[in-house]
Formats: C-alpha cells, structure tokens, sequence
C-alpha cells in the first residue's frame, strides 16, 4: 500500500478533492449530437454508434428467447439460486407498498378517491462493461412488475457484442418483456424517441456513465426519468 503524507490541511483537502470536469461542455455538445442523429435516422444512428463505442456490427439488437434460455444454462445453479432469493425479498418489500384505493365520501352524495395507475412502457438502462450488475436487473424491474407496468424495455451495452449471461438471467427471472444489447447514450435516445426495432417508451430508469446521466437529463420532458443517477446509485 502507497501511504502519502501531507503536512497541512490545505494539502490534504486538495488531495482528497473531486478532479474538475473539464470535459462537460464537450460531453454535452457529443451527447446532443448523438441523441439528434438517432432522433432524425433511428437504427442506422443506433448501429453505427454500437460499432463506434462497443466495437461490434450488429446484424440485430434484440435478444431472442432462445439466447435469453441459452444464456440462464450458463449461469450456475448456486447464482441462479441467489438471483431468485433476491427476487423473492425484493418483491415482498415491493408488494408491502401497493396501493389500494379508498373511497372517501367527503359529504353526502360526494366521493372522493385517490388511484394509482401503472406507466404504460418503461425502459430499464442497465450499465454493463467492466463489470456485471444483475442487481440493477432486479432492483429496477422487479418493482416496475409489482406496479403493473404493461411492458419493461431493458438495454444493457454488450462490449465487442459479449452478451452477459448473469444479467440476461435476471432478466429472465424478473420477468423483463424485451432486451437490446445497447448501452451509453445511443440506448437512451433510442428509448425515449424510438425506432423501427426500438419501442419508445414513456419512462426511463436505471443508473449510467457520464454520457447516460447527460442524456437523460436531455430526454427528460420528452420521457420520464427517475433520477440523474450517479455511480452509487
């Protein structure tokens, strides 16, 4: 271990200090180009941009049921285990939070009541690289189901076209509708404004990169976000 020692506080704050984003304008600026080249050629922009940054040709984005059931058959029965445990306390506390409507008669002869209605369509981003995060899978999808929503659009970024198999096992186990091996920007666009194999949805939730949170943020009004999330998140 490199142990650094400094001799006044000033030192150790500067030390201890976030690194200046000197690259947020230029983020910005690549992210609105991104976002306006699949709002205006749809796929094309989408595959050109998975060449670009994930460095595949893609003949097709969307994962099959056969390759979502190939996938499970490599995920070992110790995990998969795991994964339906999460699953199942995860839902329990997701259920324990429903809603029931309740009529209230205000006055005689006037009802008032409150509802609450399922969105029609969310995409679910789920971050994919260096790492593998299920749990994002599961923590996303599983109370988007207990909700009621209609149908979960996952994408997740396949790195030289490598599909994850723990994550498409969540994927399968949580209940997810469909799943598009895309990731970072490009994915965000693709689910808030659509293309011809990529269903616009009406809200976008999971955690990202730079370029993910930037692109939500300027989605955000044509969809819903939950939150600009950030690398804990």
């Amino acid at each position: 271990m490199k142990i650094l020692k400094y001799p006044n506080p000033a030192e150790i704050a500067k030390a201890l200090a976030r690194p200046s984003d000197d690259s947020a304008a230029g983020r910005r600026t690549k992210v609105a180009g991104m976002l306006s080249a699949i709002r205006e050629e749809g796929d094309a922009a989408v595959l050109r941009f998975a060449l670009q940054f994930d460095g595949f040709a893609a003949d097709k984005l969307e994962v099959t049921k056969a390759e979502m059931d190939a996938a499970e058959t490599l995920v070992s029965a110790e995990l998969k285990t795991a994964i339906r445990q999460a699953y199942a306390n995860i839902r329990t506390f997701h259920l324990s939070q429903k809603e029931e409507t309740r009529v209230v008669q205000t006055m005689p002869g006037v009802e008032c009541w409150r509802k609450s209605v399922a969105i029609e369509k969310v995409g679910l981003y789920v971050p994919g690289g260096r790492a593998s995060y299920p749990s994002s899978v599961l923590m996303n999808a599983i109370p988007a189901k207990v909700a009621g929503v209609g149908e979960l659009i996952m994408v997740v970024p396949t790195p030289r076209g490598e599909k994850n198999p723990l994550v498409l096992a969540a994927a399968a186990i949580t209940g997810v509708d469909r799943v598009f091996t895309i990731g970072g920007a490009q994915a965000v666009a693709a689910l808030a404004y659509g293309t011809a194999t990529i269903p616009q949805v009406d809200k976008i939730v999971g955690p990202g990169n730079a370029y993910v949170a930037s692109a939500k943020r300027r989605v955000f009004g044509t969809v819903g976000i939950d939150m600009v999330a950030g690398p804990s998140e």
